[in-house]
C-alpha cells in the first residue's frame, strides 16, 4: 500500500480557542516561529521525549489527539469519529461495527457527509478507516486498520473485491453456475453483497458509505476483469427497506456493466446442484434466490434417498428450492408458500426441470401457520378416534421442511420469534410419521443455536415426541462465517428423526 499523508481528509480552517474541546485528530501543524521552534511534541503512551528540533513539529502516528495550548498557532479542524472504550474493544477483538449510540464526539466538516472517517478511541489512539452511515444505527463500518483517503480505499476494494471472486471460482461449474461472490463483512467489505446468477451479476450497496460513483465504477470493473469472458450483465438492485434506512441513492435503470450493451441481460435460467431455476433482475426476495440453502438443498434430497422418504412437505418453499431437489427422488411433494408470486415462478422452475424429477409438485398458496394448523389438528382428532397403532399410522408425512422467513430482524423480537417457531415445529411434529425426517431452518443471526433447538424440544415436549438430532447445517460455502463478527453466521438448519 502506498505511502499516505498524515490525514487525507478535508480540512476547514479555524482558530483554537482556550475553552473549545480537543479537535478529535491531529493535523500536521502549521510551521511554527522561532519562539517556538523548541516546543515538544507530544509523547506516546510508554514512549521517550523527542529531542527538540528546529522544525514543524509532526504528533506520533500512534497518538490520534495532539495537546494544544494557546502558545501554538491556528490549527485546522479535521474531520473523525472518537468511540467510547467498549466500542474500541469491541473492534480491537475483531468486530467491524461501531453503534450510533457508541460515538463519543463526530467531526464531519462542512458540506456533504463523507463516505469515509477516520476513528479513534476515547484516547485519541488511531483504530482505522470506517464506512460513515449518518442515518444508520451502524453509524460506522471498518474497512481498514490505517487512514484511507478515496484512492487508497478503492484500490483496496478492488483488491478484495478480487481476492473474493477467486476464492469462489472453484464452485462454479456445469452443475452450479450461480453463487454469492462477496458476502459483505465475511469477505472485509462491509456493506457490499455480490451476487452472481449465471451471466447476470447481482450488486447490493448496504451502507451510505458505498453509494458513491467510484464504488460502483470499481465494483464494475474488476467483475468485467474476472467475469467478462462470458457474457456478462451487472445490476445495481438496492434493498428496499435498506436503502430507506440508509438513506441511499436511487440506482440506475441501465446496469453497472454489459457485454452486450444495446441488449443487456435482465432474465436468465442459473444453475444449483444440476436443477435450474428461472431468475429476473427485477423481481424476487434479496438479491433474487436463496442462494445460502444450496448445500441444505442437496443434504435433504441425501437424507430423503437414505430413508427412502416419500411423502414430504416443504413448508415455506419460495420458488421450489427444497420442493423440486426433493421431487428427484421422492414420489409426492407439496410445496407451500403464501406469495402466488413466487409459486407460479416455482412452477416454472419445475417445468425446466421437467426431465430429471420423479413427481410432480403439488404447489398450495396458503399461510404457513394456518394451514398447518388445520392439518395437525385433523391428525390429532384422528389419533384420538382411532387409538393405539392407528395413531401412529396416521401420521401422513414422511419428510417435513421447514425454512420460514426471518422471524427475528432484532433483539428485541427474539421472543416473539422463538413462539413462532415453536408453533410451526410443533404443527410439523404432530404430522410426521414414527421415524420421520424434520428438516427445520431459521434465517435470523439474533436466533441462536441453542434459541432453535430449544424452540424445536419445546416443541417436542407439547406434541409428545422424542426428537433425535442427526445434524447441524449453515448456509452454503460461499457465505462464510468470520469467528470474530456473529452476524454472519445467520442460517441455521436442524435435520431431526421424529419418533
Amino acid at each position: 500500500m502506498a505511502n499516505r499523508p498524515n490525514s487525507p481528509y478535508k480540512t476547514t480552517q479555524k482558530a483554537p480557542k482556550a475553552s473549545q474541546p480537543k479537535a478529535p485528530f491531529a493535523q500536521r501543524a502549521a510551521k511554527p516561529s522561532s519562539a517556538q521552534a523548541g516546543a515538544r511534541k507530544p509523547i506516546a503512551a510508554g514512549g521517550k521525549a523527542p529531542t527538540p528540533k528546529p522544525a514543524s513539529p509532526k504528533p506520533s502516528a500512534s497518538v490520534f489527539r495532539a495537546k494544544q495550548t494557546s502558545a501554538q498557532p491556528a490549527r485546522k479542524e479535521t474531520v473523525g469519529a472518537l468511540i467510547t472504550r467498549r466500542a474500541s474493544e469491541r473492534l480491537r477483538n475483531g468486530h467491524l461495527w461501531v453503534y450510533a449510540s457508541d460515538i463519543e464526539s463526530l467531526e464531519t466538516g462542512s458540506g456533504e457527509p463523507p463516505a469515509l472517517l477516520p476513528v479513534a478511541d476515547n484516547r485519541g489512539l488511531l483504530l482505522g478507516t470506517a464506512l460513515y452511515s449518518p442515518a444508520s444505527q451502524i453509524t460506522l463500518r471498518m474497512v481498514s486498520r490505517k487512514a484511507l483517503d478515496e484512492a487508497a480505499w478503492l484500490k483496496l476494494l478492488s483488491d478484495r473485491l478480487r481476492t473474493a471472486i477467486g476464492r469462489r471460482k472453484h464452485l462454479l461449474d456445469e452443475e452450479t453456475d450461480a453463487c454469492r461472490l462477496v458476502f459483505s463483512e465475511a469477505d472485509d467489505l462491509p456493506g457490499l453483497v455480490v451476487d452472481k446468477y449465471a451471466g447476470i451479476v447481482v450488486v447490493q450497496l448496504l451502507s451510505k458509505g458505498l453509494d458513491t460513483a467510484g464504488t460502483r465504477q470499481t465494483c464494475a470493473a474488476v467483475l468485467a476483469e474476472m467475469l467478462g469472458q462470458e457474457p456478462l450483465t451487472v445490476w445495481e438492485r438496492p434493498d428496499p427497506r435498506i436503502r430507506e434506512l440508509e438513506g441511499l441513492s436511487a440506482p440506475s435503470t441501465a446496469p453497472l456493466f454489459s457485454t452486450t450493451p444495446d441488449t443487456p441481460l435482465s432474465q436468465t435460467l442459473f444453475r444449483l446442484n444440476g436443477l435450474s431455476f428461472h431468475f429476473d433482475v427485477n423481481s424476487g426476495q434479496k438479491t433474487g434466490a436463496f442462494l445460502d440453502q444450496r448445500q441444505n438443498y442437496a443434504a435433504a434430497a441425501a437424507w430423503a434417498k437414505s430413508r427412502a422418504a416419500q411423502r414430504v412437505l416443504d413448508v415455506c418453499t419460495y420458488q421450489g428450492g427444497f420442493a423440486l431437489h426433493l421431487a428427484q427422488v421422492c414420489s409426492q411433494v407439496t410445496g407451500i408458500d403464501t406469495s402466488r408470486t413466487s409459486l407460479q415462478v416455482a412452477e416454472r422452475n419445475e417445468e425446466a426441470n421437467r426431465q430429471q424429477l420423479i413427481s410432480e409438485v403439488d404447489w398450495v398458496e396458503a399461510d404457513a401457520f394456518e394451514l398447518l394448523r388445520g392439518w395437525s389438528d385433523e391428525v390429532v382428532k384422528h389419533r384420538s378416534e382411532a387409538g393405539g397403532k392407528a395413531e401412529r399410522e396416521a401420521q401422513p408425512w414422511d419428510l417435513i421442511v421447514l425454512d420460514p422467513p426471518a422471524f427475528a430482524k432484532s433483539q428485541r423480537a427474539v421472543e416473539g420469534a422463538l413462539r413462532g417457531y415453536k408453533e410451526l415445529n410443533l404443527r410439523a411434529l404432530r404430522m410426521l410419521k414414527p421415524g420421520g425426517l424434520l428438516i427445520t431452518c431459521s434465517c435470523s443471526h439474533h436466533v441462536s443455536w441453542t434459541d432453535l433447538e430449544g424452540a424445536v424440544g419445546a416443541a417436542a415436549l407439547d406434541a409428545e415426541r422424542r426428537v433425535t438430532l442427526l445434524e447441524r447445517r449453515g448456509a452454503a460455502e460461499d457465505h462464510p462465517i468470520l469467528l470474530n463478527l456473529p452476524e454472519t453466521e445467520y442460517l441455521k438448519c436442524l435435520i431431526c428423526q421424529v419418533d
